[in-house]
């Protein structure tokens, strides 16, 4: 657990919701079942293995020595998260998670949900995203598909975009996104769509053209979406809801497609769509290869 240790001995406990350590990058040979996340005030540790009692223990010890080096008399709150086996169990080994839990990132206020289930209510790697949109939206009407919290959302309108429709199947998640607009004091400009995207391409279409649409898909999801066979429908529909000069950020985390696999659909499917760039991701999320972690490309009708 060198590399963990030393990753949380050189951070800052800041205000800032941030991935401490990624070893799901493959960088750190051992880790690679382990992530920290700091959601302030609470530390989450992942593992994507089976740990037996005396490994838990042994990375609780760590962790709990390094950070009170650091932190001297704050409390530890710690929660650590298991996966493995199609299976999900998440406890708090000491201290506590704020009942309402709202972090902060790059000036923007989320709730998340770390006590419960797998998606915490902000994707930590999708920063470099948000910020793209934030500083890219101002003037512009944005479609925000599989709009899960409405991360982007919040960020368009921060940056100043006009108007941003969201839409995705759960309204649970876009009933979190309506608070996230409220915490950011954005409660105007902004519609929420509790639907089936491929049931609404007529809703959609009568409510565009857009000038940037972000689609943010799961990777497969049975019911929802399976990017190897659903991107194709995706991809035949966007360059209808765009603008003349509109721009799209498609988005893909599935480690066994790389960028590869959406560029050639994209040429395929959409040719009117032209490739700019792919959006870099935090530096923290540095992968042994690049073509397994997010991948955000980049594609202008211009």
């Amino acid at each position: 657990m060198s590399g963990l240790i030393t990753a949380l001995s050189q951070f800052t406990f800041d205000n800032e919701v941030q991935r401490v350590f990624h070893g799901r990058g493959g960088l750190f040979q051992g880790e690679e079942h382990l992530c920290l996340d700091w959601y302030p005030p609470v530390l989450l540790l992942t593992s994507f293995k089976s740990l037996d009692e005396p490994e838990q223990q042994a990375l609780f010890t760590a962790i709990t020595e390094q950070y009170h080096q650091q932190a001297d008399s704050k409390e530890l709150n710690l929660v650590f998260q298991h996966r493995s086996g199609g299976q999900t169990v998440t406890e708090l080994v000491c201290g506590s998670v704020p009942d309402n839990h709202v972090v902060t990132e790059q000036g923007a206020l989320f709730n998340v949900h770390i006590m419960r289930g797998q998606n915490h209510g902000l994707f930590l790697d999708m920063a470099n995203g948000r910020r793209w949109v934030q500083q890219h939206a101002k003037g512009k009407k944005v479609l925000n598909l599989f709009a899960y919290t409405c991360g982007f959302s919040v960020a368009a309108l921060l940056g100043g975009a006009d108007e941003v429709v969201n839409m995705d199947m759960s309204k649970g998640a876009l009933s979190i996104g309506k608070q996230n607009h409220v915490l950011n004091n954005l409660p105007q400009g902004v519609r929420y769509l509790g639907h089936d995207i491929f049931k609404s391409w007529g809703k959609l279409t009568k409510l565009g053209p857009y000038d940037l649409i972000v689609a943010d898909p799961p990777s497969n999801q049975k019911g929802s979406f399976v990017a190897t066979k659903d991107y194709e429908r995706l991809l035949k529909r966007l360059p209808s809801l765009l603008a003349a000069d509109g721009e799209v950020l498609l988005c893909l985390n599935a480690p066994e497609l790389g960028c590869d696999f959406l560029m050639q659909q994209v040429s395929e499917t959409a040719p009117q769509l032209h490739y700019v760039e792919r959006i870099a991701n935090p530096d923290i999320f540095a992968d042994i290869d690049e073509q397994k972690s997010l991948k955000v490309l980049r594609y202008s009708m211009a």
